[in-house]
This record gives C-alpha cells, structure tokens and sequence, in this order.
C-alpha cells in the first residue's frame, strides 16, 4: 500500500555534541498536517530535546513547517509533540536522565514502511570541548584514507 520512503531528517549536530550511548525509536503524536509536511521534508530537528512531563516523554522545539495548501486550521510550528514508547523503554530513560551529564536527544526523523513518522532518540552524554577536536580529527583522518583508497 504504502512505497518506501528514504525520506531521512538527521540532527547532524546531535553526534558532534554528544556521545550517543542509547537508542530508541518513537512514534510522534502528529495533528492535522504535521505529517503532510513532514513528508515534504520541511522539518527541522536543531536544537530539539526531549524532557519528561508527567511520566510522559515530550519532544521540544521541533520544527515543522506549516504546510502550504492547509487552511485556518495549519498547525503551530514549534509546539510540544508526545512522543510514543513503551513503559519499560520510558522506565529506562528516566533512569539514564538521572545520572549526572546525561540527556535525551532526537537524533533522526523518519518515515518508516508502514506511511507513519518516527523519531530516533538517544540518550546521550555531553561531550567536552578536547573531545570534539579528537572527534573532528578523527573524521579527517577518514577522509584522508578514503582520498587514499580512490587513487
């Protein structure tokens, strides 16, 4: 019913700030056309983070563009979107976000087989300023032999 979409938004800057230890796939609940527009790929997922209201696991300052052809009722661009995990997954998050330095953040947004859109979440731990420069130097380093390979 559905074709495949290799429709894949990445938060390029998650990997580059922090150390990922965990990874989980959520569903997001979407109203209106929130999801037209994701599937026209205007979302963005800079500066979003995750945070627990009531037990429940919020997504915040996710960027959904309002949809071109939606009316009055287009949806609002930057609001808080719940996410959709089960008990022993939000059970495991709760206690790795109440270890000192560690947080949760969206990672990728997708759109899986099925038609519905999920987001790649990890819990992740703050990288410090020497492990950035390691971090980039390392992505040289792959560079470089790769550049090698080609000749």
């Amino acid at each position: 019913m559905f074709k495949k979409s290799n429709l894949v938004i990445k938060n390029k800057r998650a990997t580059f700030d922090y150390e990922i230890t965990d990874r989980f796939v959520a569903g997001i609940q979407l109203y209106g056309t929130e999801i037209k527009s994701i599937r026209d790929a205007k979302a963005g997922l800079n500066d979003t983070y995750c945070t627990f209201i009531k037990n429940e696991l919020w997504v915040r300052n996710m960027h959904i563009a309002t949809y071109f052809f939606g009316t009055y009722n287009n949806h609002d661009v930057r609001r808080d979107r719940k996410l959709l995990l089960n008990k022993r997954e939000l059970n495991k998050l709760i206690r790795g976000t109440k270890e000192t330095g560690n947080t949760i953040i969206p990672t990728k947004l997708f759109i899986n087989e099925k038609g519905l859109a999920k987001i790649e979440i990890g819990l992740a731990k703050g990288k410090k300023n020497y492990d950035k420069r390691q971090s980039l130097k390392e992505k040289e380093d792959k560079r470089t032999i790769d550049r090698a390979m080609k000749d």
